[in-house]
């Protein structure tokens, strides 16, 4: 039983909001692709898939980064009891987890098309690069959104076995939201970070943090506004977006009154609900 507490602690399972993060994208980019009808059999399987998909490759991708930041997370006050770096889990037991998630991963990817299975083994090297980016770059939120929403377009191939720049338009934008908001949830352990010589754009931007939100969230929500154009979207998808934008531009920028970390873990944490938002106003705009 301690072992499978250890588990759960290192791959984060415990805490949803990370592998929903990475779901999101996903569900928005099978919603974009599929013809709704009748028989929505294959969008509830795919949906399925991709999920566990996302939960597998997000507790993959902790373990990875607790094993690269092992010596900076003992240094830090909210990271230092993590399994790895207190020493609770080895490091070769670690790589063990992350062989046999990764193996239930493939298992997972090899259900799709030729086309989605070259995608996902191609996402690979970016899939384990925010932990070493963040060393090197105070954009390591950057790769991290190149990674988070991969999943959108492998979703719209999964369905379609084409490339299309519809859901690129909205994979761009949903980078510029995960710089967003991994900004906010740097914003938790900034002191640390900048004693140890971490590098991210909440460091990069302390100064005038809801400038450089408002213009993450701006491209982000332009990139559904134009998306929806393209796609020739119905009136309920642009009023649905309006709790979106309130979503964005109120509560988590305008209502940002300080850097303190439990209100930034909130504000991080409310972009599950953003994810659900989108999807509403996506599925509205196919069906209605």
């Amino acid at each position: 039983m301690k072992n499978f507490e250890l588990f759960l602690e290192l791959t984060r399972l415990k805490k949803p909001i990370g592998f929903m993060l990475l779901f999101w994208p996903c569900l928005w980019g099978l919603t974009l692709a599929f013809q709704f009808s009748n028989n929505n059999d294959i969008f509830i399987k795919y949906c399925l898939l991709f999920f566990c998909g996302a939960v597998l490759m997000r507790s993959a991708g902790c373990i990875v980064n607790d094993i690269l930041d092992r010596k900076i997370d003992i240094m830090v006050e909210r990271t230092k009891n993590r399994p790895i770096a207190s020493g609770k889990i080895s490091v070769q037991k670690g790589l063990t987890y992350v062989f046999i998630l990764c193996s239930l991963s493939f298992l997972i990817l090899v259900q799709f098309n030729q086309s989605t299975i070259i995608l996902g083994l191609a996402s690979m090297p970016f899939a384990f690069s925010y932990p070493i980016m963040k060393k090197f770059t105070y954009w390591p939120q950057f790769f991290l959104g190149i990674t988070f929403n991969y999943g959108l377009i492998m979703a719209w191939v999964s369905l379609t076995n084409e490339f299309s720049y519809y859901p690129v338009i909205f994979y761009i934008g949903a980078i510029f939201w995960t710089l967003g908001y991994d900004t906010i949830y740097g914003y938790q352990d900034i002191k640390d970070d900048e004693i140890i010589g971490v590098k991210s754009t909440s460091i990069k931007f302390k100064n005038n943090p809801k400038t450089f939100l408002f213009l993450c969230y701006f491209f982000f929500f332009l990139s559904l506004v134009i998306g929806g154009i393209l796609m020739k979207f119905n009136i309920y998808y642009y009023l649905i977006l309006l709790a979106p934008f309130l979503h964005l531009f109120v509560f988590q920028i305008y209502f940002l009154k300080n850097l303190e970390p439990n209100t930034c873990l909130k504000k991080f944490k409310s972009n599950n609900f953003l994810g659900l938002l989108v999807f509403f106003a996506i599925l509205s705009g196919k069906i209605f």
